[in-house]
């Protein structure tokens, strides 16, 4: 696809449980189409932080990456795609600071990473990415998931039905500016996909100038 991304960034939400596979696609593709690739979590106060993947077989190396960028700080208007890593990190991402804390359910809807990704959803410029378990990040503004077509893991998807998507059974869909995968063995077609969909998000812009 050449420099397509050339000048551009991408976020990727990562956290505990992130699948060491699928950061490598994101490091290695993006950058390839020119991108400079941030990885956002949460950092519960500190400067920086060590996540690991927990996912595979018993007989699997569990690895282990350092995430220096608080969500909290960043802006989603300030990228060209925004998207939420596979498996169990949207649930991590759902947790409100200080870890454990009870409060507010204005404050428990809406913790730092949702607002960043809601952002996101809210800007038809940014390309936005969901794969696996991660629109479960997006249920506590189901407004945004209304109409969209989507697929995702099974496991939420009577959370998405609920917050009035319609599921396609195919292993990528791409609904405008919103990408989702199935798993993270489609991640190869969906990072395709999404940049795919920046190609066409950014002919559109260029034709109204």
């Amino acid at each position: 696809m050449g420099k397509i991304l050339e000048g551009k960034a991408v976020a990727v939400l990562i956290d505990t449980t992130y699948i060491p596979k699928e950061i490598k696609r994101y490091e290695e593709f993006f950058t390839a189409c020119g991108a400079r690739v941030d990885f956002l979590s949460l950092l519960w106060g500190e400067d920086k932080r060590t996540i690991v993947s927990t996912v595979g077989s018993p007989d699997d190396k569990i690895e282990s990456m350092v995430v220096d960028k608080d969500v909290a700080d960043y802006n989603p208007d300030d990228y060209a795609i925004v998207l939420v890593a596979a498996n169990y990190v949207a649930c991590r991402l759902r947790e409100i600071p200080p870890m454990g804390s009870f409060g507010g359910i204005e404050e428990l809807r809406y913790p730092p990473a949702v607002k960043f990704f809601i952002g996101a959803m809210r800007n038809k410029k940014i390309v936005k990415g969901a794969l696996c378990h991660a629109l479960w990040l997006l249920t506590p503004a189901p407004e945004l998931l209304k109409g969209r077509k989507v697929i995702c893991h099974t496991v939420v998807l009577a959370d998405i039905h609920n917050a009035g998507a319609t599921y396609v059974p195919k292993a990528v869909v791409t609904d405008d500016d919103l990408v989702t995968g199935r798993a993270s063995g489609n991640v190869n077609e969906y990072t395709e996909a999404l940049v795919a969909a920046y190609e066409t998000i950014n002919q559109l812009k260029q034709k109204e100038k």
